[in-house]
């Protein structure tokens, strides 16, 4: 080989994912197993790349031996992968639930949907109210307080005071 080619393989070995017996990496993600503080056994860590904390601790399989973890494995690695990404999935969920609320109220102009779309910001935190007709045109929106409950009752209440702000 001549010095006009770089050794590659030495490279690839530098960029391979982990696999040992307690770090796997891949598709995304770092499983690491743990001592489990609370107890005397194992916990494994599910880590997004990029993100400082786990999504996912749970408790890991001892190994034979009843003092080592059960070393980790690709078919270990990819069920946990899954998990994590469903715990992602379901967080991701609730918090759109907490954060967009609607409700439909039967009117004179026939139903209409409000909007409740909340946006945390730690310094200035609000949400906005806002109304669309059967036909997805909005008919008001008026910013309120992140701690508006939205309901029918107090959705109807807007709609009849003419959609002043609440």
């Amino acid at each position: 080989m001549s010095a006009d080619y770089p050794d590659t393989e030495q490279q690839q070995d530098d960029d391979a994912p982990v696999q040992e017996a307690r770090v796997w990496q891949g598709n995304g993600w770092t499983a690491r197993v743990i001592k489990n503080d609370d107890d005397e056994g194992w916990a494994v860590a599910m880590i997004k790349d990029g993100e400082p904390e786990p999504a996912l601790v749970g408790p890991w399989t001892m190994g034979r031996d009843k003092k080592n973890p059960k070393p980790l494995d690709v078919n270990a690695f990819n069920t946990l992968v899954k998990t994590a990404n469903e715990v992602i999935r379901r967080h991701e969920q609730q918090l759109h639930a907490q954060l967009h609320k609607h409700v439909f109220v039967n009117g004179e102009a026939g139903q209409v949907r409000v909007n409740l779309d909340i946006v945390p910001d730690e310094d200035d935190a609000y949400a906005t109210l806002s109304a669309f007709d059967p036909y997805g045109e909005e008919l008001a929106r008026v910013r309120v307080a992140p701690t508006f409950k939205l309901s029918v009752t107090s959705a109807s209440a807007w709609i009849d005071s003419g959609y002043r702000k609440p």
